[in-house]
């Protein structure tokens, strides 16, 4: 072959392969696609004969009438490995628990309402510790509660310092839920805070009472999430379920995941129960605290308690906290926002075991971040978590946890309401999970 007829044909070879890389199809950014698809558990680490303890722990409630129905998925490396109903979704028609029966979510709404907050964080809203009056005026003159003088009238007292974002979404700014038995909750319940008939309502109904505490040195559960809920609409000019919405649930594919439930979808919303006082399941009716039947659009949407969602949909939503606010190419957050969510917020000086509700005991290696529990030591927490795992539960029973060391994500979802023994199957859960892992480095 002559020179010339050789450097032609290496011509022609320099051209095709121009033209091919011109026109292939421009590849997607690499990022964590969801599959629901079952794995098996010894992919990943887990053991299939230990994890038969988790179902037989579960199995347990639904036999002894403690729960009507359960959802669970688990998941590692993204992969899930255990998707499971058992029992059923409404007792007395017998209807079986299905994959895609709507729970309400109660306080697991609290994590996306800070998600909410995070975004907005990410577009330079708000710092931590910017003071909340900043962005609320109506709380420039908060007080706070000190005792009662001799004639029964109330002390009250200026804060400190003005209570700060931070301590907003740590719970440890100074208010109060109206459940406990302290006057200032007593004047929750008269001005049915939580029942107001929108978030202005209640953030001008909480303007008039005092803080329970100091900022910064308590932790009380609050409306602290709903009062963010205010501000995430203030922030964005959006209803707070459309900006959940249109920001968290449906780049997640979260699809049944909202503030109410459709007349479409009635049919597949779990029932709500709660034990009576020999421990028999009956139907949890709404009540003045938890006013919310989900029938229609809420005109007060609860940042602190009012989502509803499939487990699938929570599942998609903690899977992106687990990813670090990333799911199928779809980025909600920055890992180190997720970082700063889910990090422990609470001073040692709280951290003492006289603080938190439930099980959930904020002592050393428990603390709280940005709506969320986190165990930042779990040796010093006596608990077989990973570090860094954050959880939150729901009135209703519903719980989940990550944990980003053994990057594990769990999810369950029940409807019994305000049970001494939903904290209690929710810690030997992940007792039972953890157990199961026999090969963490797999």
């Amino acid at each position: 072959m002559s020179i010339h007829r050789h450097a032609e044909t290496i011509s022609t070879l320099l051209a095709l392969l121009t033209l091919a890389l011109c026109t292939a199809p421009a590849q997607q950014p690499a990022g964590h696609a969801l599959d629901l698809t079952l794995n098996k558990p010894e992919a990943v680490g887990f053991s299939s004969e230990r994890l038969e303890r988790l179902h037989a722990l579960l199995q347990q409630e639904v036999d002894q009438k403690q729960i009507a129905g359960i959802v669970t998925i688990l998941a590692r490396h993204g992969k899930v490995i255990d998707y499971r109903t058992y029992g059923q979704r409404d007792l007395a028609s017998g209807a079986p628990m299905n994959k895609d029966a709507i729970f309400r979510d109660y306080s697991m709404t609290k994590p996306a309402t800070a998600v909410a907050m995070m975004i907005l964080y990410e577009e330079g809203k708000w710092l931590p510790s910017d003071p909340i009056a900043k962005f609320i005026p109506e709380f420039e003159h908060l007080k706070v509660f000190k005792g009662f003088d001799t004639w029964g009238k109330m002390i009250l007292a200026d804060p400190d310092h003005a209570p700060t974002m931070r301590e907003l979404m740590s719970h440890t700014a100074g208010f109060t839920y109206g459940f406990g038995a302290s006057p200032i909750d007593a004047m929750y319940r008269d001005q049915h805070v939580l029942g107001s008939k929108n978030l202005q309502e209640m953030i001008d109904k909480l303007a008039r009472i005092p803080l329970v505490y100091q900022p910064g040195k308590g932790w009380v559960y609050s409306v602290s999430m709903d009062i963010e809920g205010y501000i995430v609409e203030k922030f964005s000019g959006q209803p707070l379920p459309v900006f959940m919405h249109d920001h968290i649930f449906a780049p997640l594919g979260m699809k049944d995941a909202g503030f109410y439930v459709p007349a479409e979808k009635r049919s597949r919303f779990a029932t709500n129960y709660r034990p009576d006082e020999q421990g028999q399941l009956v139907v949890a009716a709404p009540t003045s605290s938890l006013p919310n039947d989900y029938a229609s659009e809420p005109t007060m949407p609860s940042g602190g308690g009012g989502m509803v969602s499939t487990a699938e949909d929570y599942y998609r939503f903690t899977q992106m906290l687990a990813n670090g606010g990333e799911l199928d190419g779809k980025r909600i957050l920055a890992p180190a926002t997720v970082k700063l969510m889910t990090s422990n917020h609470v001073p040692a000086s709280l951290l003492t075991g006289e603080f938190g509700g439930g099980m959930h005991v904020m002592r050393p290696g428990f603390g709280y971040g940005f709506n969320c529990a986190v165990v930042y030591d779990p040796p010093e927490a006596n608990l077989p978590d990973g570090k860094g795992t954050f959880l939150w539960d729901g009135a209703a029973g519903t719980w989940f946890w990550v944990d980003p060391t053994n990057d594990i994500v769990f999810v369950a979802m029940i409807q019994r309401m305000a049970s001494p023994d939903n904290h209690h199957i929710e810690y030997l859960s992940h007792s039972v999970v953890d157990q199961a892992l026999v090969d963490p480095a797999k």
